[in-house]
């Protein structure tokens, strides 16, 4: 499986690429289509969250359920699941095989990036698997997306923030219109964002999409206790409160209900399937909270929107003597605006460079980190790492049993502390007794 990645990466003279002609050329080639009904989800923040929430829900009752997602934490595997289920190195390479013989029919050959190569590989393991529903989670934007060569029976956008404005554009209103082209005629729009830029509800009404906008077609509510969801025709009282933690979530999960309530009819719910799929959800790196102590606390917030989120659940946490950063991001991120929430939360920080030509080196986020504000003193620390695992390292040992240690910002950052977390667990796991 490995040196099909490496070759991938040197296909396309481009890691991103938009526009969707090359990969609908190969996507006709392979004859490919999906029978099952389709869910796609896009938006700045939030597309893991909704995904994971309507993978959990539909496997509780009972449907066969293919997701696919990018970009991986740990395993290349994971961007594709069959049941909850990461695809195996076999079922990956065959699809690879597949797209490959497809590209290189036509003369020349086309030329895919390594997204769009494995998207229409997950997307033909898919087609052979007889699923009853497929999730999809939009790479980047939307309307060139190559998620979006499928027409999706209900598309949900999360929320429109500023990320990736070399590509998408620099305001709200132009990256909304650009997410908003997942949207289909006739079919249920979900848009989850509280303050929808007017571009993207001018797309669907031009488009003719059914759209659901969050507070006046579906909303939630809640207390300390529980909470309700409420739709246009459904209403949903004492659901337990999602296993993924974080105060946003509720919005993500009242996204997920508000696509299966236009979706009724084609997957009927039991109410048991929705209260135990909340409860059993699972998704690395959102605000996830390891047990142990000091606690750890794994979050891929890498654009200035889910840092604030992430700020904000910190301070929901409750008191630890001193918060212990460890970040690293990509250099084309707007680095100061995502430092800028958590300056005042953190007291020690172990800025890492990672690889790759995109990723800052330690150096620059130390600027960066400056510039948002903070500034070195007898409570305050800021160190420089070449490779996470050791900023990491530094990290546990600074910290405290009270303590807290965030690692955030790129998914190559927490990506590889969870290997190392990993790697710590299996050896523990394998000591001889004593």
């Amino acid at each position: 499986m490995t040196d099909w990645l490496t070759y991938l990466e040197t296909l396309h003279p481009k890691s991103i690429d938009f526009g969707l002609e090359r990969v609908n050329q190969v996507k006709d080639k392979l004859a490919l289509s999906l029978d099952s009904t389709v869910i796609t989800v896009g938006g700045t923040n939030g597309k893991g969250s909704t995904c994971a929430f309507l993978e959990a829900i539909l496997i509780q009752a009972g449907y066969r359920v293919g997701l696919y997602t990018s970009p991986h934490l740990v395993h290349f595997n994971e961007r594709a699941r069959l049941q909850g289920v990461s695809a195996t190195d076999e079922q990956w390479i065959t699809q690879l095989q597949a797209v490959e013989a497809a590209r290189t029919a036509y003369e020349p050959a086309v030329s895919l990036t390594y997204f769009e190569f494995t998207t229409l590989a997950a997307l033909r393991l898919f087609q052979q698997a007889g699923l009853d529903v497929v999730v999809l989670e939009v790479g980047m934007g939307g309307r060139l997306d190559a998620v979006n060569c499928i027409d999706p029976d209900c598309a949900i956008i999360t929320s429109i923030d500023l990320d990736h404005m070399e590509y998408l554009g620099p305001t709200r209103e132009k990256i909304g219109w650009e997410k908003a082209h997942i949207y289909r005629p006739g079919k249920p729009a979900i848009c989850a964002d509280p303050v929808p830029p007017s571009s993207l509800i001018e797309v669907a009404t031009e488009l003719g999409a059914d759209l659901w906008l969050f507070g006046r077609d579906f909303n939630y509510s809640g207390d300390q206790q529980q909470w309700a969801y409420g739709g246009r025709q459904i209403r949903r009282a004492g659901l337990a409160y999602p296993a993924l933690r974080g105060a946003n979530q509720l919005l993500n999960a009242s996204a997920a209900l508000a696509a299966l309530e236009a979706l009724r009819e084609r997957l009927p719910l039991p109410n048991q399937a929705i209260r135990t799929g909340f409860a059993v959800v699972e998704l690395a790196g959102r605000f996830q909270v390891l047990p142990g102590r000091p606690s750890v606390v794994l979050d891929v917030a890498h654009n200035p929107h889910a840092a604030a989120a992430l700020a904000n659940n910190l301070d929901n946490m409750g008191f630890h003597p001193y918060t212990i950063a460890v970040f690293g991001c990509m250099r084309d991120k707007d680095i100061v605006g995502v430092l800028k929430p958590l300056v005042a939360k953190v007291d020690h920080w172990h800025l890492t460079s990672l690889p790759g030509a995109r990723a800052a080196t330690a150096t620059e986020l130390l600027q960066a980190l400056q510039s948002a504000g903070f500034a070195e003193d007898k409570e305050h620390s800021v160190r420089l790492h070449t490779d996470a695992a050791s900023a990491w390292a530094a990290a546990r040992d600074q910290a405290s049993d009270n303590d807290r240690i965030v690692v955030f910002g790129s998914f190559v950052t927490v990506g590889n502390v969870m290997q190392v977390l990993d790697k710590q667990r299996q050896g523990l796991s394998q000591e001889p007794k004593r």
